[in-house]
């Protein structure tokens, strides 16, 4: 190898050397950022890191798993508590879900074009639903309404409701802000890098709530779920219109 990337320009060693999982997955959320899902490849990728693409396998295992690495670096950002705010006893949970859901909120608007992946991407855990794909987050979730009141049934009924409200209003928003609303391209793996997620395999033992509620969470209760948010919608829209 002469030093010159896939591009033609030379290569600085310095950017290899520097070259690493999270740097690869940053770049990639920044340039679908700039320029769409459709357009991100690992020649281009390579492109902005000044490597050649093949350089990249190394701590990608693909473009599969590179969208997956995008995914849990978005997701990672919903820090678990507010900033120098610790939510106590006396915070109701509705403060927590007001919290939770602008923090969500944030990453659609400041990642429009990367926030539909959080929607399409298989979880590692497939009774994780969109947007809220962390088992972190989800045992949080739990953990908060359980502790202030909430039944098991109450607590995964609200997490349903609220991840199917967040979905709904943030990928309309994050398409009026230039997402890409088509499938992206079938991606393909290559190289021999560990894959994270790889054959869905998850150790729960830490999330006690999540492990727990493994058989409710894992229910599919869309049907319902629609016609109730439906109702409530049309019962809003007549309570203006009579007010």
């Amino acid at each position: 190898m002469d030093g010159r990337s896939a591009g033609g320009g030379r290569v600085d060693n310095s950017e290899r050397q520097t070259l690493s999982r999270d740097r690869i997955v940053a770049t990639a959320i920044a340039f679908v950022d700039a320029n769409g899902l459709t357009a991100l490849t690992m020649r281009q990728l390579g492109k902005e890191l000044g490597v050649e693409a093949m350089s990249l396998y190394r701590y990608v295992n693909g473009r599969e798993d590179l969208l997956e690495g995008m995914v849990d670096h978005m997701v990672a950002q919903l820090q678990l508590r507010p900033d120098g705010d610790e939510l106590g006893p006396a915070d109701g949970w509705q403060a927590y879900l007001q919290w939770l859901a602008h923090g969500v909120r944030t990453l659609a608007r400041e990642h429009p074009r990367v926030f539909p992946l959080i929607a399409t991407r298989h979880p590692a855990a497939p009774w994780l639903r969109p947007p809220l794909r962390s088992l972190r987050v989800v045992e949080d979730f739990l953990t908060m309404l359980i502790s202030r009141g909430f039944s098991d049934s109450r607590a995964v009924g609200a997490y349903r409701a609220f991840s199917s409200f967040l979905l709904g209003h943030l990928l309309l928003e994050a398409s009026l802000l230039g997402a890409e609303t088509g499938p992206a391209e079938e991606p393909l793996d290559e190289g021999n890098s560990d894959v994270p997620n790889a054959d869905q395999k998850v150790d729960l033992q830490e999330f006690s709530h999540i492990q727990r509620l493994e058989d409710q969470l894992s229910e599919d209760h869309a049907g319902p779920e629609f016609e109730r948010a439906l109702e409530d919608l049309l019962d809003r829209l007549d309570r203006e219109i009579t007010e």
